[in-house]
């Protein structure tokens, strides 16, 4: 079997326009987060748990991006929660200039947190700065156990690893062990939450964390 790896540099012009936002964020004292996944891993109901336990305590804006509708925005704008969408129309990830002509519909000032909900992807969103402090992956039990191995990069970028849908685990082809190291192989600084949305299990924990990381930036 032949492995055929290909490269390519061809991500200057969007490393300056994600170092602009990334100027605007700290300007206003803003924590941003870059959530990725594969489609289907419950991307957007980590993101809805997540801001039911944050919205009392903290600040948030959210970004929305998907190839073609509006369906995530909406289940976001339900929560009374600042959001934007971005359709890429086709468009395999979000890229730091589609985040900052997306930052003029939003009110920064007073905000604490803002997390971007990247496209569903595993590929392309691990390559494209936004201008975030930190990327955070979703796998769910439901996609296996081989996924770290399969796309390394975003394992490799992320700060932090959701495991979702752990409540399913009696009846899918996953092994938590497997799957855990498996992705600290690829990267051994992972901070891991094994997060389920049916039952709340690790919602908690990961939004204490994330708080956390947000006051780290503020108050270092």
């Amino acid at each position: 079997m032949s492995i055929i790896t290909v490269e390519r540099k061809v991500l200057e012009k969007n490393d300056e326009l994600a170092a602009k936002n990334r100027t605007v964020f700290e300007a206003h004292g803003l924590f941003v987060i870059n959530l990725v996944s594969s489609p289907g891993s419950g991307k957007t109901s980590i993101l809805e748990q997540t801001l039911c336990h944050l919205k009392k305590r903290m600040r948030v804006a959210v970004i929305e991006g998907d190839v073609q509708t509006d369906f995530d925005a909406q289940r976001i704008a339900k929560l009374d929660v600042p959001v934007v969408q971005i359709v890429t129309n086709g468009g395999c990830h979000l890229d730091a200039k589609l985040i900052q002509d997306a930052l003029v519909n939003l009110t920064l000032d007073g905000m604490d947190l803002l997390i971007i909900e990247n496209v569903g992807n595993l590929v392309c969103p691990a390559n494209y700065d936004l201008g975030e402090h930190m990327k955070v992956v979703v796998a769910s039990t439901t996609e296996g156990d081989d996924k770290p191995l399969k796309y390394p990069a975003m394992f490799r970028n992320a700060s932090a690893l959701l495991i979702n849908k752990i409540d399913l685990l009696p009846y899918v082809r996953c092994t938590l062990a497997e799957l855990k190291g498996n992705a600290l192989k690829i990267n051994p600084n992972l901070k891991v939450f094994e997060t389920s949305c049916t039952t709340g299990q690790g919602i908690e924990e990961w939004c204490a964390w994330l708080e956390q990381q947000r006051t780290n930036l503020i108050h270092p």
